[in-house]
């Protein structure tokens, strides 16, 4: 294999490597912004959920899109539902409360699935990319023991270029995994904190329809 193949693919490695980091930074700061707004929309919407004087009045609050929004939404949905005068449907029929539980359980999955996002790709790029950076290490390695064959010498002139590409694709391979763990690790954790509000929220919205009498009467 020639000098000049050698070269193209530890010139690959390391254009792999920093397109990785560039998506990696992408998705950190997509998900920053994105959790700032969600974090935003569930402190409005909470503060204004708790200050309707009824639990009717709640039903007709409304806020900048949020979690806690669509599973208020999806519990008030399903309170008028199980209230029509018409036949019922599959998904209405059973008891209120399980019904009314169902229906919120499987709201926060799905968006817990939908904060979950991107997180894939950030683990998979921080644990892959060190080894993509040790591939590009071998083959510079290899690169220059060919070198050191072809020239009959190991002489700095001769074996420096391979090596150095060697040691940038290591270099480039951690730096691009080191951040993408950490984003990781932190936003798997923001992930469980807002999973344990929803349900707590969820929660607190089942005993309110349950007091209530699952009723959205203005008075109540």
């Amino acid at each position: 294999m020639s000098s000049f193949t050698s070269s193209q693919i530890v010139n690959i490695t390391l254009w792999a490597l920093v397109g990785f980091s560039v998506l990696s930074w992408s998705i950190i700061f997509l998900k920053a912004w994105e959790q700032w707004r969600l974090q935003r929309a569930n402190r409005t919407y909470s503060r204004a959920f708790w200050n309707a004087p009824s639990f009717g009045a709640a039903a007709a609050l409304t806020g900048p899109p949020g979690p806690l929004v669509r599973i208020a939404q999806t519990g008030f949905e399903v309170l008028r539902e199980t209230h029509t005068d018409g036949s019922p449907s599959l998904q209405s029929m059973g008891d209120r409360q399980e019904i009314l539980e169902r229906s919120l359980r499987q709201r926060i999955q799905q968006e817990r699935h939908h904060i979950e996002q991107g997180l894939t790709v950030l683990a998979s790029i921080g644990s892959t990319a060190p080894f993509i950076g040790l591939f590009g290490t071998v083959w510079g390695i290899m690169h220059a023991l060919q070198d050191i064959s072809k020239a009959s010498s190991a002489s700095l002139d001769v074996v420096a270029a391979p090596i150095g590409e060697a040691l940038i694709a290591t270099a480039i391979g951690i730096a691009t995994a080191i951040p993408a763990v950490l984003a990781y690790n932190f936003f798997l954790r923001r992930v469980k904190l807002y999973e344990a509000e929803l349900e707590n929220f969820a929660t607190d919205f089942l005993h309110l329809a349950i007091k209530t009498g699952f009723a959205l009467q203005k008075g109540t």
